[in-house]
């Protein structure tokens, strides 16, 4: 796999296809020429239909998760960390002896290879800046591979709804990098964007370390000074590789006069001493610094500034992000992907730049996650909810992995205090928000490793009309 090019020789097998790293990367193998299939328990259960359905309208074959579509030694078969040793499909290539490759070693082996490999990394915000800078390449005529781990709006379409990947034929290959399991090592930039650095999965001890590593591989590297550790980090690299951004701060790319609106923002950006205007079609703070990341990165790559930021103005946005779902009686309903203090205090920050109360749904993306967070989480909810803003949090969602459940949702809910409140099932916890919305409230359904909360929350307008007309 080192040089990049096996995937056009072997047929690969994805156990877990449908997953929002897996998928994908599935669509680029697809759009490359390689024979792909997979397997998915979400199929199995007759879940999502209509991402199979795309995933099959790529050409990729589909099998029940029973070890049936794994035959060969020739086949390479991928997984993910969550899929245990016991599955089916697993024991099928074990009993064959098929190649088996992690997601982000595959992934890694394409990017690595790319002619021009950009790797964007950090706790929060990695998915908005891939899609701002593949949108940027690919509206500059540099048609680049983009790799996702969320749907961009800009290239979904009836023909492609989960456009999570963008197969190009330029040099440019983009994509996020993942640090929750350490496979950031993996993967070596020539372009490197590092947004932050804050408690997610792992330690910052094991974070600093990762995203150093990381960062200095690069030959330019793109970083927030504006966040405290990434600050701290870029006093350890050699300056003449960086590209400095932070808001409201002085760095090579600096947003001032914020000036936000519902669901969009605009700024100043100013550059080598040049003030430019500009405006994005997502809102929020969060997102001028995730635009400043995807400019430094699109000039690193040979983009003129002018250029990158006319083609920024365009970019859209992703699915499950400040993602608005509707509107029934007076009450809006958004779907977010939150899932760490970070993440969740931007999105309730953007929310509060603006009159109404706040009802947050928020499903923890698993027990050890919940563990590390505790304290951060307990203590951002307490801070970042307004006084007449309701909380809800069911169980956490469970899909493999850690099995003790040291801390609960019910533990975390207790610690919050009176806004908040525990229903252990997700359907109980969301009719508890239907009930509560009032005419002006905005509804926000939050967390991570479910596509199924985007149903959820669809689901939320048809009984709030009912329940208010």
């Amino acid at each position: 796999m080192s040089n990049g090019k096996s995937y056009f020789f072997a047929p690969y097998f994805f156990v877990g296809i449908g997953g929002s790293g897996m998928m994908p990367l599935a669509m680029i193998l697809a759009g490359r020429g390689a024979r792909v299939a997979g397997s998915d328990r979400s199929l199995d259960r007759g879940a999502l239909p209509a991402k199979f359905a795309d995933l099959a309208a790529k050409g990729v074959t589909l099998f029940p998760q029973d070890g049936s579509g794994v035959t060969s030694a020739e086949q390479i078969v991928v997984a993910s960390a969550a899929v245990e040793a016991s599955v089916a499909d697993i024991v099928a290539a074990e009993r064959v002896g098929a190649q088996r490759l992690s997601r982000p070693e595959l992934l890694a082996s394409l990017f690595n290879a790319s002619a021009l490999p950009i790797g964007v990394a950090g706790t929060s915000g990695k998915s908005t800046v891939t899609g701002m800078i593949g949108w940027i390449l690919h509206a500059c005529g540099r048609d680049p591979t983009v790799m996702n781990g969320a749907v961009m709006k800009n290239f979904a379409s009836p023909d492609a709804p989960f456009a999570s990947a963008l197969v190009g034929a330029g040099e440019a290959f983009v994509s996020e990098v993942d640090e929750s399991d350490g496979s950031i090592a993996l993967y070596a930039p020539k372009i490197a964007v590092l947004n932050n650095v804050s408690l997610d999965h792992k330690s910052l001890e094991e974070l600093r370390a990762l995203f150093g590593e990381f960062a200095g591989k690069a030959e330019t590297t793109v970083l927030n000074i504006g966040d405290s550790e990434t600050a701290a980090l870029a006093s350890t690299l050699d300056r003449a590789k960086l590209v400095t951004f932070a808001v409201d701060a002085n760095a090579d790319l600096s947003a001032r006069n914020l000036a936000p609106e519902p669901f969009a923002i605009g700024f100043d950006l100013i550059a080598a001493g040049a003030t430019h205007a500009v405006r994005l079609a997502v809102p929020g703070r969060h997102n001028v610094s995730n635009a400043l990341a995807a400019l430094g990165a699109a000039r690193a790559a040979g983009v003129p500034l002018p250029e990158a930021i006319a083609a920024i103005a365009g970019f859209t946005g992703l699915k499950r992000r400040f993602e608005l779902v509707g509107e029934a009686a007076g009450v809006t309903v958004l779907d977010d992907f939150g899932h760490n203090p970070d993440k969740i205090a931007a999105t309730l920050a953007t929310l509060h730049a603006f009159p109404g109360r706040l009802l947050v749904l928020f499903q923890p993306h698993g027990y050890g996650p919940l563990k590390v967070m505790r304290t951060e989480l307990v203590a951002m909810f307490r801070d970042a909810l307004g006084g007449d803003d309701r909380l809800v949090l069911p169980d956490p969602v469970y899909q493999g992995g850690t099995v003790a459940r040291e801390v609960t949702s019910a533990d975390i809910v207790a610690e919050i205090g009176a806004r908040a409140h525990h229903l252990a099932d997700r359907a109980d916890a969301a009719a508890w928000i239907v009930a509560q919305a009032r005419p002006g409230d905005r509804i926000v359904v939050m967390g991570a490793r479910d596509d199924t909360l985007s149903q959820l929350a669809a689901d939320m307008l048809p009984q709030i009309a009912a329940r208010l007309r």
